[in-house]
């Protein structure tokens, strides 16, 4: 029985279909904030829902049955785990958030498919390299910020009056987002040359420190594809070594079935 439930859970057919269910529920879920369809189809939808729920709860209770606490081991079975408990968390005005916390289970397509996983693996394991490249953002937003209270913030108070204000409108010249006729060009009919000191702001911070950014993520997905490449190659080994397996122990008893009929001849002659 278990054998048979493992071939369900580790038949890449039942991942395709899981695959499916997920996708038409993300359907059904952006169906169920239009009132007009709610209107017309809403018990419909809400039952297709409530059926597609119990097949992920199946679903994942038989991976937990197959792979027991081996399940709990691996972070990306314990997130398919919560969204699926999110999911059927019952419907009141006490647990309103974790309903509304539904459209999560979209996200189990991560879990599904492999190119999305090792995507969101490289980005987790960029976070340790991004630490620092934010750290030394933070160190130049508050040199510029000051820097830019100190020349502007007298005559542009709304600008750079204070501290807080000088970094929200750094940020959005960092953006690149309206930030010549918002902040310099007003800024420029006073102060000529201010120009400058953007400009340098904008080089520093927006070319090059952001594209440490890419940097360390790129790095860190070649990394992450690389290993999950080697889980595969070795995945395929473990399988070629358990379909030989059958064949090398026929071999064996061939060579020992032999051996006996020389012994037996060698005995006779």
């Amino acid at each position: 029985m278990l054998a048979k439930l493992r071939a369900i859970v580790d038949d890449p057919r039942t991942d395709r279909v899981i695959m499916t269910l997920i996708i038409i529920n993300a359907i059904t879920l952006g169906l169920q904030t239009s009132k007009t369809v709610m209107a017309a189809y809403g018990p419909v939808l809400e039952l297709f829902d409530d059926l597609i729920v119990w097949v992920f709860v199946v679903e994942v209770t038989a991976r937990i049955i197959v792979h027991r606490w081996a399940f709990f081991k691996d972070p990306w079975s314990i997130f398919d785990f919560i969204v699926v408990a999110i999911s059927v968390v019952p419907a009141s005005q006490t647990f309103s958030v974790l309903r509304a916390l539904r459209i999560l289970r979209v996200l189990r397509l991560i879990t599904v498919v492999p190119s999305l996983k090792a995507v969101v693996g490289g980005l987790l394991a960029a976070l340790p390299g991004m630490g620092s490249i934010v750290l030394l953002i933070m160190l130049l937003y508050y040199v510029f910020a000051v820097i830019a209270v100190k020349l502007y913030g007298t005559d542009f108070p709304e600008l750079f009056g204070t501290l807080g204000k000088s970094f929200f409108t750094l940020f959005t010249v960092m953006t690149l987002e309206g930030w010549v006729d918002g902040v310099v060009k007003p800024i420029m009919e006073k102060f000529p040359r201010a120009w400058l000191f953007f400009v340098i702001f904008i080089v520093v911070t927006t070319f090059m420190v952001l594209n440490l950014f890419i940097g360390v993520v790129v790095n860190a997905m070649q990394k992450e594809h690389e290993k999950v490449e080697a889980l595969e190659l070795e995945h395929e080994r473990e399988i070629v070594h358990e379909e030989a397996a059958p064949i090398l122990s026929e071999i064996r008893s061939l060579k020992a079935e032999v051996a006996e009929l020389r012994k037996a001849l060698g005995g006779k002659t």
